[in-house]
């Protein structure tokens, strides 16, 4: 008898593992959800230090026959939290390599994004806050800050509905979620960014 030790067990030639591609999209995208973090970082900065400087006089921080409604930043703000249930779903869908409802959880996200841009357009026209003549330089702070905002979650929707549009063509799957996930990165900075704007505009007022 004889015998037969684990070496001679072993094939001569072992075939080297495919090498990993590191995650670039998801890099990228954390680099440019930080570039826009800093951005609103800096805006809401000045924001805040502003309305302090105007309150420490004794002044009103509102222009004058500017109100600003509560119903609207708050509809926007569940909705972009529903958006963010959305965009799990669709992560744990193409995890699981199901397509189907991957695009509809995409899709969802879409269009609660166009209902919170619909919603701030609307809300913009109530509040009925004048575009110059203000010697504090009000309405220049709460439009940059709204804006810039409103092209952030314009970006995500875009970056969604691309996603969206490869994984249709069969570039993402259960073995590839990359582009899914920097959109779902992307998407969650944007959401967290306006309930940071909800908080120290509309409800500090």
């Amino acid at each position: 008898m004889t015998d037969i030790t684990v070496f001679d067990a072993l094939p001569e030639t072992v075939a080297a593992p495919e090498a990993s591609r590191p995650r670039l999209l998801v890099i990228g995208t954390a680099l440019a959800a930080m570039a826009a973090t800093m951005g609103m970082a800096g805006l809401l900065g000045i924001y805040v230090q502003s309305r302090a400087a105007v309150l420490a006089q004794g002044e009103i921080w509102l222009p004058k026959g500017v109100t600003i409604p509560l119903t609207q930043p708050n509809m926007m703000a569940i909705t972009l939290v529903m958006s963010m249930v959305a965009m799990a779903w669709a992560v744990s869908a193409i995890r699981h390599d199901d397509r189907a409802n991957t695009h509809i959880a995409l899709s969802l996200c879409v269009v609660f994004g166009f209902a919170y841009l619909a919603q701030t357009g609307f809300l913009l026209e109530i509040m009925g806050m004048p575009a110059a003549g203000d010697e504090l330089a009000r309405p220049p702070l709460f439009y940059a800050l709204i804006g810039a905002h409103m092209l952030i979650m314009a970006a995500a929707m875009l970056y969604v509905i691309v996603m969206g549009l490869r994984t249709l063509g069969g570039n993402y799957n259960a073995k590839d979620v990359e582009g899914i996930y920097g959109a779902a990165l992307f998407w969650n900075v944007a959401v967290v960014l306006y309930l940071v704007v909800w908080y120290a505009i509309y409800i500090t007022k």
